[in-house]
């Protein structure tokens, strides 16, 4: 079966819907018109013709149903994520505030945050190699730590609410 992209699947899952209501119109004018036919007395056929066009209407009633809470779902699920998100952001920015970081040195530490290595770095900001690794330098000792990994470690700390001595081994003797 093909795997469909979340901007596709309301799309064709509406489509769905437009041709089942097609159809789902068609019989039941259809149920309608062989009533009338039929003088208005119902016949098996009939009575089973109209309850697979109530179904087909139930069923298209119970896609949109579905439809309108995955969409509504969706968005409530796209909110918290940027909720959430700018709430890691404001965790970070305090404490390049707390560290007090330059512009530069913050616009460096962003791109280290993010995952990009120091050439990437360089080539975002226009920088050589050198001067991306001088900023580095900066942020480590004014984060009291020493390279990237340390520094991640100080900023998730905060993030999950966790004191660094809480993690540490016990003395038991």
């Amino acid at each position: 079966m093909a795997r469909f992209t979340s901007a596709k699947a309301p799309a064709a899952m509406i489509t769905l819907i437009a041709i089942q209501t097609f159809c789902a119109v068609f019989f039941v004018f259809d149920v309608f018109t062989d009533l009338q036919e039929a003088g208005g007395k119902p016949t098996t056929h009939l009575l089973i013709e109209a309850m697979a066009a109530a179904t087909l209407v139930l069923a298209i009633l119970l896609e949109l149903g579905y439809l309108i809470d995955l969409q509504q779902r969706k968005a409530r699920l796209e909110h918290s994520l940027h909720a959430a998100s700018q709430a890691v952001f404001d965790v970070i920015e305090s404490h390049f505030e707390l560290w007090k970081l330059s512009p530069s040195e913050r616009d460096v530490a962003r791109f280290l945050v993010k995952g990009f290595t120091i050439g990437e770095i360089a080539e975002f900001r226009g920088n050589k190699e050198g001067t991306i690794k001088a900023h580095l330098n900066a942020i480590y000792r004014k984060s009291a730590t020493r390279n990237r990994a340390e520094m991640m470690s100080a900023l998730i700390d905060t993030l999950i609410d966790t004191a660094p001595s809480s993690h540490a081994p016990s003395d038991r003797a």
